[in-house]
């Protein structure tokens, strides 16, 4: 069964260490694409999705237009961040789905762990409806983003990045 991902009930968020000592993070508000899940054929599901990399919100103007540029997203030349997925395992009550991310003009494989996908709920609109959440981290230098500053004796952010997916999707009933 082929799914949409919900583009208004979805979203992708991420958070860094700053200075070693909290997390900071962000949102994309704007994530789309389809999802291919049978729950009894798991091995067989696909994921195609794309942020619009524009969508970025971290609360301060001043920071979204830093993370934006040339030294993070550089939103003018990649605006689009994908994953498309190679291969889908059942992990416990949950999935381990590995694929390609490309972001900031590199391509990379990432594994994102999937808890449990909700059973189907049809929604007011006569939409058949499911939930997921999915997480993963990486290192933000495999994708060109190095960008760093002294800070506080140490680095101003961490090499890793996690992300967070948390996506609703919709079918016709």
């Amino acid at each position: 069964m082929t799914y949409q991902i919900d583009p208004k009930h979805s979203a992708a968020r991420f958070k860094v260490r700053h200075m070693m000592i909290a997390n900071v993070g962000g949102e994309f508000n704007t994530v789309s694409g389809t999802v291919d899940f049978d729950q009894a054929k798991p091995d067989q599901a696909r994921v195609d999705a794309s942020i619009d990399a524009n969508s970025l919100h971290l609360g301060d103007p001043q920071r979204d237009a830093h993370v934006k540029g040339a030294d993070f997203f550089d939103v003018a030349q990649f605006p689009t961040i994908t994953f498309k997925s190679s291969k889908v395992a059942a992990a416990g009550s949950g999935y381990k789905v590995t694929g390609d991310l490309t972001l900031h003009g590199v391509t990379k494989p990432v594994t994102l762990t999937v808890d449990a996908v909700s059973p189907e709920v049809t929604d007011p609109w006569n939409l058949q409806r499911r939930g997921l959440s999915a997480t993963a981290t990486f290192n933000r230098k495999d994708f060109g983003m190095a960008w760093n500053a002294p800070a506080g004796g140490g680095v101003m952010l961490s090499e890793n990045v996690e992300i967070t997916l948390d996506l609703e999707m919709t079918r016709p009933a």
